[in-house]
């Protein structure tokens, strides 16, 4: 199980997950989109990613591209499950409902819930 990416580190993940492999130049412009950051800060956070192996380098160009090395799916569902076992005891539906209970779901997301569950409990029978 890969470690858990820091706000960060899933900053740049969601960088790499949105455009590709990417050169650390790239990540940078996509990052200053949001908040300024400077070249050096993103470079050291993508080698340490690299030694946390949350991403690959390609080394093969004078250029490295780095690639996430998870899909975004697995690491939230990684993020997801940690979260549920530590602040829900690993209950689901504790989570669910905290989730819910927290702010204004629309009706589309409401009915899109609804549709999971019945394909879920459809799954289990």
């Amino acid at each position: 199980m890969p470690p858990r990416p820091t706000d960060a580190e899933l900053a740049i993940l969601r960088v790499l997950w949105a455009r590709g492999p990417s050169t650390v130049r790239h990540v940078l412009d996509a990052l200053n989109v949001e908040r300024v950051t400077g070249y050096t800060t993103a470079l050291k956070l993508l080698q340490i990613m690299t030694d946390k192996q949350l991403v690959a380098r390609d080394e093969s160009d004078r250029t490295h591209i780095y690639h996430a090395r998870f899909s975004e799916a697995d690491t939230q569902r990684q993020l997801l499950d940690d979260l549920m076992d530590r602040a829900f005891g690993g209950s689901a539906m504790q989570l669910v409902m905290r989730a819910l209970s927290g702010r204004k779901t629309s009706g589309a997301d409401l009915a899109e819930i609804r549709r999971l569950l019945d394909e879920h409990d459809g799954d289990t029978r």
